[in-house]
């Protein structure tokens, strides 16, 4: 059966380096799942019908912490983002956008494009994933990682699709991508799991997130994943 996950179709060999900047407080979008967005805002509306009549691609940026104190229009934003692709769009009759973007892929910020637009650019460097060269650590975090999941989520043993999703050759990095969307994480975890594209280190930190999560929360029976969907 195919991964319901391998849907990314990648930026192309005819990717310019070049992407519109989405800044939010306090969210991450990862590469390989799908992130809800309502768009209201006159500058995004236009970052969106940009990118809608051009290649698509919007990229989100987490807005650094203490922001609402900042006496500034260009908030300071984390290097590492995520480039998404308007995976479906509705426009609604006064000009406002519900969006699904899709992450495609992690990349680094070279430099911020002159703001002669009503929204932020800059030139990017893809971050390719460097993945664990050992299969036998791999398959050993995986089992850990899958193990507590399930204790977070424990439907997702008698859901015997996605069950059987997790337990086939999804790779790793994918994996802690999508379960790190699934987990309420504090905003700085969520950057650090982005920022990690050594499959190695991220897979250990979203195992010990996770360890973490299950120390300090009850586990709750009816707790589902995916998550449920809704627009922002």
């Amino acid at each position: 059966m195919d991964s319901p996950f391998e849907m990314s179709q990648g930026l192309g060999d005819d990717f310019s380096g070049e992407v519109r900047l989405f800044p939010l407080p306090n969210v991450v979008l990862f590469p390989h799942v799908l992130l809800p967005l309502h768009i209201f805002e006159p500058r995004y509306i236009a970052m969106t019908r940009d990118a809608l009549e051009g290649d698509g691609l919007i990229a989100l940026a987490q807005i650094k912490a203490g922001w609402e104190l900042a006496d500034t229009e260009v908030p300071e934003i984390h290097p590492v983002i995520c480039i998404g692709r308007i995976a479906h769009h509705v426009e609604l009759e006064d000009g406002r956008y519900n969006l699904i973007l899709q992450g495609l892929s992690r990349a680094s910020i070279i430099e911020e494009l002159p703001l002669d637009l009503p929204f932020r650019r800059a030139t990017v460097e893809l971050l390719s994933e460097e993945p664990i060269d050992n299969i036998s650590t791999e398959d050993q975090r995986r089992a850990e990682i899958l193990k507590n999941f399930r204790k977070l989520f424990p439907k997702l043993d008698v859901e015997h699709e996605l069950h059987q999703v997790f337990e086939s050759e999804i790779p790793l990095g994918i994996l802690c991508d999508v379960f790190a969307y699934a987990l309420t994480l504090e905003p700085a975890d969520a950057q650090r799991l982005l920022s990690e594209f050594n499959v190695d280190r991220r897979s250990r930190l979203l195992l010990q997130l996770i360890e973490k999560s299950l120390a300090s929360q009850p586990v709750q029976s009816d707790r589902e994943f995916p998550p449920p969907f809704s627009l922002n």
